[in-house]
């Protein structure tokens, strides 16, 4: 009788200690306006204090799918697969708000001429385009050989910050071949025959350029929302800056080919065959199962059935 008695007062404290920190809880909501998790990130500072707080809290992914499961009465025991596809899809959200700051991150990272990291980044660009032809100076005119505007490409990096700078050393690296037949169509006079196919291609863009502008749509596309159908189909959880890249690295070789089909007259014309481009891949994109797949050694994407 007496363990008994001791049971149920242990049962009776922790269902009050249960209740009065829920009520504790409420109260604070109330008064703060807040919910626990935004609690635990204004008041907390950045690393492992915040964090670990996070983690130990109700919002990490596998106690959202345990609350879901719970709430519609679902046995998990005999529905395994809907918890790994809960996991999935709650990772991909997650992963793509975690790639919206990221990117974030780097488009507003000022390019500076002071930065070692940076200089670095910008002269291994020049190399991997123009391997054969030595930069004579860090501030040269050759740089408009590659589709710079001057003679120091910084100022050119002011809309896209270091994001765009990334993402030409990217597609530079990772799909050499196509960069450097890109940048050389470019330099071509109007109605040259280019490309594989023999067709009339309006050219004459600058490339560096080009890639900064492209990069600047790859950025609307997922600050939009619009790539989450891509992304979501070709990242089987998380979704990486990699991703990101590759999926410039294809806008870049699509933008091309689209230039080239708009015959436009001059570089003029640009805004125009941009504003269509763009609209074309907002289509293209709103199809749930679209997938944008990059035609490039360096690609990884699969899709994956979970």
């Amino acid at each position: 009788m007496k363990h008994f008695l001791r049971v149920l007062y242990q049962f009776l404290v922790f269902l009050y200690c249960k209740i009065l920190w829920r009520g504790l809880k409420f109260v604070m909501r109330k008064l703060t306006g807040r919910c626990e998790l935004q609690r635990i990130c204004y008041n907390n500072k950045p690393g492992a204090r915040r964090t670990l707080k996070i983690g130990s809290s109700a919002y990490v992914v596998e106690k959202t799918i345990e609350d879901i499961m719970a709430l519609k009465k679902i046995n998990p025991d005999t529905n395994p697969q809907l918890g790994i596809s809960l996991q999935a899809s709650l990772l991909q959200i997650v992963g793509y708000r975690a790639l919206l700051v990221e990117v974030e991150k780097l488009r507003r990272e000022p390019y500076d001429c002071d930065n070692p990291k940076h200089e670095d980044m910008l002269l291994k660009l020049w190399k991997e385009l123009r391997p054969d032809c030595p930069l004579t100076g860090r501030i040269s005119k050759q740089w408009c050989e590659i589709g710079f505007q001057g003679s120091d490409p910084k100022t050119d990096f002011r809309g896209m910050g270091l994001l765009g700078l990334s993402n030409l050393l990217y597609f530079a690296e990772h799909d050499k071949a196509t960069a450097l037949q890109m940048l050389n169509d470019s330099l071509q006079p109007k109605h040259k025959y280019v490309l594989v196919t023999p067709t009339p291609a309006a050219v004459m863009y600058s490339f560096a350029i080009v890639g900064i502008n492209i990069t600047e749509l790859a950025y609307s596309l997922l600050l939009s929302g619009a790539l989450k159908t891509h992304l979501y189909n070709v990242a089987p959880e998380m979704a990486s800056l990699q991703h990101f890249q590759q999926t410039f690295c294809y806008l870049m070789q699509e933008f091309h080919g689209f230039w080239v089909e708009e015959d436009p007259n001059d570089i003029m014309e640009f805004n125009r065959v941009r504003s269509k481009f763009h609209r074309k891949m907002v289509r293209q994109l709103q199809n749930p199962d679209a997938a944008l797949c990059p035609h490039f050694s360096a690609s990884d994407l699969h899709l994956v059935n979970l």
